[in-house]
């Protein structure tokens, strides 16, 4: 309180020899806000006489001298974040610069869905109009150093929701969802089942980006991680639809057909080469990587969708046959079944 009349006695000789009440209900009365609110931008490097002046210039603030003068004594001049600020009717100069100088900004949000590419989540950054664009594309060098020792960008990204400030770039988002990535991955890697046919972490994220783009109900990830580590165990093929779907790029036009299965120039073709593909194909969550390092102990080694969501697990390829005409053949001519395929 002293403070306050201290300022407001130094303001009354500054400003001229205005009466203190004068003065008071001056400083004291409401902003000129419209009734809808209004957003200001304060840019890096922004002063408070800058801003103090554009208010003023924009009928919002009427005595820009008070709050210039008060932001100095106190301080708060030097304290001012850049950031987006929603004003709304019945705030005052001084609630205002307590709210610069808390950094309340406008925050926005971005979310990658589990099991997109890369690809796709470039494209939703490049969607949001807050976001300042400074990558290329997923081969971009700077995503390039951001990934190392890594050598493909691909899966290597957290899918979740980023909050964000206007004038953030997606290079910013993608760093934080790279670190969260890391994180997540070291620390399922520590709690990891014993005996995996994995070398590395990046094995079973891998692994987990097959499960997330197999998976039609959650409660189905661990027994399709059992179907493909129990492959992986006894030399099988994977022979799993998403991952040549995925080495096709934009050459796949919705159908997989037989010759593309057959194509052994496809890397990622796991029914011509054998082992995991050589890198992820999507963004993997928590639950799919967890469901790699944690597959059902069962002796499926087929699946085949159901059509509602779920899939049939079969032991034998005799049993999978059967259920791959029982619930598939009959629905599409040429249906390819994962990770069998055609039969």
């Amino acid at each position: 309180m002293i403070q306050k009349l201290l300022v407001s006695a130094l303001m009354l000789v500054i400003l001229g020899g205005l009466a203190f009440s004068e003065l008071r209900q001056q400083w004291d009365a409401p902003l000129l806000i419209p009734e809808a609110g209004f957003v200001l931008t304060i840019e890096q490097g922004d002063s408070l006489r800058s801003v103090a002046n554009n208010l003023n210039n924009m009928g919002i603030l009427a005595h820009p001298s008070l709050l210039i003068f008060y932001g100095r004594w106190t301080g708060i001049d030097q304290a001012i974040k850049r950031g987006e600020y929603r004003l709304l009717p019945g705030l005052t100069a001084e609630a205002m610069l307590k709210q610069f100088s808390d950094g309340d900004v406008i925050h926005y949000q971005v979310t990658f869905p589990e099991g997109i590419t890369l690809a796709k989540a470039l494209g939703i950054l490049a969607q949001q109009a807050a976001l300042e664009t400074v990558l290329t594309g997923p081969s971009d060098p700077q995503l390039m150093t951001l990934i190392k020792p890594y050598l493909k960008p691909e899966g290597l990204f957290f899918p979740d929701t980023y909050r964000y400030l206007r004038g953030d770039t997606d290079l910013s988002i993608l760093e934080r969802a790279h670190a969260a990535l890391i994180d997540v991955l070291q620390k399922e890697w520590g709690e990891r089942a014993s005996g995996l046919p994995y070398e590395t972490p990046y094995d079973a994220l891998i692994m987990a980006s097959i499960i997330e783009r197999e998976t039609g109900l959650a409660s189905e990830r661990e027994q399709i991680s059992g179907v493909f580590v129990r492959r992986l165990e006894q030399g099988m093929l994977l022979q799993t639809d998403p991952t040549v779907i995925y080495g096709m790029g934009t050459e796949f036009d919705g159908n997989l057909r037989r010759r593309h299965l057959k194509d052994s120039s496809n890397a990622y073709n796991t029914y011509r080469h054998s082992g995991l593909p050589p890198t992820p194909i999507a963004l993997s969550g928590r639950a799919a990587i967890y469901a790699a390092l944690h597959p059902a102990e069962t002796n499926a080694l087929y699946f085949v969708a159901r059509g509602d969501g779920g899939h049939v697990f079969s032991r034998t390829l005799a049993e999978h046959n059967r259920a791959v005409g029982k619930f598939q053949l009959q629905r599409r001519e040429n249906y390819t079944s994962s990770p069998e395929g055609p039969q």
